[in-house]
């Protein structure tokens, strides 16, 4: 443990100076350009007899507020830290997750050394740390300070993240937000999701001690998080996700389509491909042919709630299936190596798919709240 630490310590100190974000090459997705955001985004809604339309995306003709979106572990170089150059992996998860907001508000999406798919199979494989968390995390500091000097303008914005980008975040608002209340002014919301971000108990703040978790749409400045599970397969007893070993703590969830609590239909938008790469198609209706847009959509057919049990706290996702109907009864998600699901992962793989269209409704409804209380 003394040598990991020493060796931890020197990477740090040798760490090359945090990117510069005035290259503009260093952004994933910013206003007014062509890139990993300006794509594609229609979806394909299936109805229960199996009748296909098409959901047209339109962004924003002048959108009033600001989205800064950090993306999860998806890089696929094949050293500890990534570099910064877009791959097609960051361009993907930019397309599933945050072009989308576009509909309410202004992208900005950095690109940051994470710690990358290989480190992170290391670790889990019990290898040491061959990344510098330190790194990615300095990069995504220097990139919302750079947007806040150059782009804000006193404009609102939205924080959003997954998974490692989620956690980034969460220390962002640790080191930056917490306990200052000026600071705080522009912050509409936080959606920092796939990520166990804990609470006291029964409370809404934790971690964050001044930040609460969010109890209405028009309620600003406060969190919406979670980490999502099938209801037909709870966390298991070790899970990377929905248990603290903290004393007195419990892993926040808000469901964005029910802040006040409760179970509700999502507007889910299902990426027709892997977050992580390609996979088979899928088949959403009996007998369909494939769906050729980006994303695909059931109506009434996921459901959410935040539930508390056997110690664990997380996004109870239900699916409605009809085997009578002409819809396929299940939807992908799970995080599979070769063919065993790995049940303590989830459905970490569409964390925010599963409610994306509630959580662009809600970046709005708050963002609105916010104007009005200024």
């Amino acid at each position: 443990m003394l040598t990991a630490a020493i060796a931890l310590a020197a990477a740090q100190a040798a760490a090359p100076a945090t990117a510069d974000y005035r290259d503009t090459a260093n952004w994933l997705c910013r206003p007014g350009r062509q890139d990993a955001c300006t794509v594609n985004l229609d979806a394909t809604v299936v109805a229960p007899d199996g009748t296909r339309t098409v959901e047209p995306f339109k962004a924003a003709a002048n959108p009033k507020f600001d989205c800064f979106y950090v993306y999860p572990t998806v890089s696929t170089d094949d050293t500890g830290n990534s570099d910064l150059v877009i791959d097609d992996a960051e361009r993907r998860v930019a397309m599933i997750q945050a072009a989308r907001f576009r509909e309410v508000c202004r992208v900005f999406a950095p690109m940051y050394r994470q710690v990358t798919l290989k480190a992170l199979r290391d670790m889990m494989a019990g290898k040491p740390l061959s990344a510098n968390p330190a790194l990615g995390y300095a990069d995504v500091k220097a990139a919302f300070d750079d947007y806040m000097k150059h782009d804000n303008k006193g404009r609102g914005v939205v924080l959003i993240g997954h998974s490692q980008g989620a956690r980034m975040i969460s220390e962002l608002l640790q080191r930056e937000f917490d306990g200052k209340p000026d600071r705080m002014k522009q912050i509409i919301s936080i959606m920092p999701i796939g990520f166990n971000l804990d609470v006291t108990a029964g409370q809404r703040t934790g971690t964050l001690k001044s930040i609460p978790t969010c109890a209405s749409g028009t309620e600003t400045g406060c969190v919406v998080t979670y980490v999502s599970f099938r209801s037909t397969v709870p966390p298991p007893a070790k899970t990377r996700f929905a248990r603290t070993t903290a004393p007195g703590m419990q892993v926040a969830c808000t469901n964005p389509a029910a802040l006040g609590g409760g179970s509700a239909t999502l507007d889910a938008y299902l990426p027709t491909g892997s977050l992580l790469g390609t996979a088979p198609p899928v088949e959403w209706s009996k007998g369909g042919a494939t769906v050729t847009t980006p994303f695909v959509k059931l109506p009434g057919m996921v459901t959410g709630a935040c539930v508390e049990r056997g110690g664990a706290s997380y996004f109870e996702i239900t699916l409605k299936p009809d085997p009578a109907d002409a819809r396929a009864d299940d939807i992908p998600g799970d995080v599979m190596v070769g063919p065993q699901r790995l049940d303590d992962w989830g459905l970490h793989l569409i964390d925010m798919n599963l409610a994306l269209g509630d959580l662009v409704d809600l970046a709005k409804t708050q963002a609105a709240a916010w104007e009005k209380k200024r």
